[in-house]
């Protein structure tokens, strides 16, 4: 794991995106984030020679194309701030890796972990996912190659791991609330990864009540050895705060000590933003906990007015849950490269699944093909057939196909050649490819019959 000395700062972005709100009242509204600035301007953390603030920049349209296929186009799906959000954690990111800041904390809005590879709307808050947009971009312009992504947030980063799903190189570890009792309704133990990436993604469903005792437990006891055994060049933390025990989305019993306890442990080189709707009660606390953990300074006198120590006490029958899941995942971890693929998922050169998408912000329908092709000289690369029902009736189907970086040629031929022979054809609306490994994406309008082309 790459690690740096201590002698730099912990450089920090705010962006509360004024002029972007699902709606008034939403709880995914500017407050959250201008509460925490208030907080810590008042307790002086801004003053501190530890702490650098930075400006946020704009992500490009190629950023996000890099990521997500957009339907029909990137600008039909982002607004500024949605760019302004990826590019704040692209700055830090840069920031941190040239070597000019320690570690960084992206305060922004808005979230973005369960936008998923493909995007018809707006779905749990998100368009566009900040962490996997900046991922690729370390990737592209840096050559950093393993990364570890750990979602802390009370809903499953179902986006994120769909993104990184088939990727052995991102290690995606997400706790969260049990998905039986919250949405999105996934993150289970059994949700492990593609054939070619298995158990490099890892869930941890939390039943609802779990204190700062059980979190950190799964921390100390099974993240940590994770990552250690992964040795990732970059840890990214998708840094939900709706854990929280005054939370009006989850049902947790996190503190802002725990929250703080969490992050120390972890070290993680960049925290995004995520959830989090306790605008009072929570967030002030929290996000200055957490800012204080990053710069290795004392977080200890942080605490919210209503608690007192031994307020929440961990249920016996919760941490015997908890435990034995951690065993069962460590199980899972140690097998990672002993797995093939179940033949029955299997079809020719193709490992295949299907997926229904609910986008509940939006009320769109989705339904996806997904098939990898099983090449024996890189990850292989990803065929996506998509249709969305937007409730005004079912549109026209697009035909994603996405190359990896560290693609063979074969693969890269072929996928170029499918989006050549599709194109002349009258089975999509849209068709898309996404080489990255030449950092080149492509669109294509069978009606119009225009095309659209970007490389970074």
């Amino acid at each position: 794991m790459m690690r740096r000395f201590r002698c730099k700062q912990t450089g920090l972005i705010f962006f509360p995106a004024f002029d972007w709100a699902i709606s008034p009242t939403h709880p995914e509204r500017e407050e959250r984030l201008l509460y925490t600035r208030d907080q810590i301007f008042e307790e002086g953390i801004m003053d501190l020679p530890q702490i650098a603030e930075y400006t946020p920049s704009l992500a490009t349209v190629h950023d996000i194309a890099r990521v997500h296929f957009c339907v029909p186009r990137v600008e039909d799906q982002t607004t500024e701030a949605h760019l302004i959000a990826a590019g704040a954690a692209i700055l830090l990111a840069d920031q941190i890796v040239s070597g000019h800041i320690e570690n960084g904390f992206a305060l922004v809005r808005p979230p973005g972990h369960h936008a998923m590879r493909v995007v018809h709307g707006n779905r749990g808050f998100c368009n566009i996912n900040n962490e996997a947009v900046m991922v690729e971009y370390l990737r592209r312009r840096h050559g950093i190659r393993r990364v570890a992504i750990v979602d802390t947030d009370v809903h499953h980063g179902d986006g994120t791991q769909d993104i990184f799903w088939h990727d052995p190189d991102v290690l995606f570890i997400s706790f969260h609330q049990d998905g039986r009792t919250l949405y999105p309704g996934t993150g289970f133990t059994n949700e492990l990864g593609g054939p070619r990436a298995f158990a490099r993604t890892i869930n941890i469903p939390l039943p609802p009540g779990t204190t700062d005792e059980s979190i950190i437990y799964v921390v100390d006891n099974l993240i940590l050895p994770i990552l250690k055994d992964f040795k990732p060049e970059f840890v990214v933390n998708s840094a939900g705060q709706d854990n929280h025990y005054t939370d009006p989305l989850g049902s947790m019993r996190i503190t802002a000590q725990g929250y703080a306890m969490l992050t120390e442990r972890l070290r993680p080189d960049l925290a995004v933003l995520e959830g989090g709707y306790a605008i009072e009660t929570a967030l002030p606390y929290v996000n200055m906990a957490i800012i204080l953990a990053m710069a290795g300074l004392d977080y200890s006198g942080v605490r919210e007015p209503d608690y007192w120590p031994g307020r929440f006490k961990e249920s016996p029958e919760r941490a015997g849950q908890v435990r034995r899941m951690v065993e069962q995942l460590l199980q899972y971890w140690e097998m990672r490269d002993q797995i093939s693929p179940d033949p029955k998922f299997i079809e020719g050169k193709f490992y295949q699944r299907t997926k229904g998408i609910f986008y509940d912000t939006d009320y769109i329908e989705e339904n996806q093909l997904e098939r990898l092709r099983l090449c024996d000289d890189c990850p292989g690369y990803l065929w996506i057939d998509s249709a969305a029902n937007h409730g005004r009736g079912r549109t026209g189907k697009v035909l994603c196909l996405s190359v990896p970086i560290t693609a063979c040629s074969g693969c890269q031929a072929e996928a170029l050649d499918l989006y050549e022979q599709y194109k002349q054809r009258g089975n999509y609306r849209y068709i898309y490819l996404q080489d990255k490994s030449t950092d080149t994406f492509l669109g294509y309008d069978t009606v119009s019959r225009s095309e659209w082309r970007s490389e970074g």
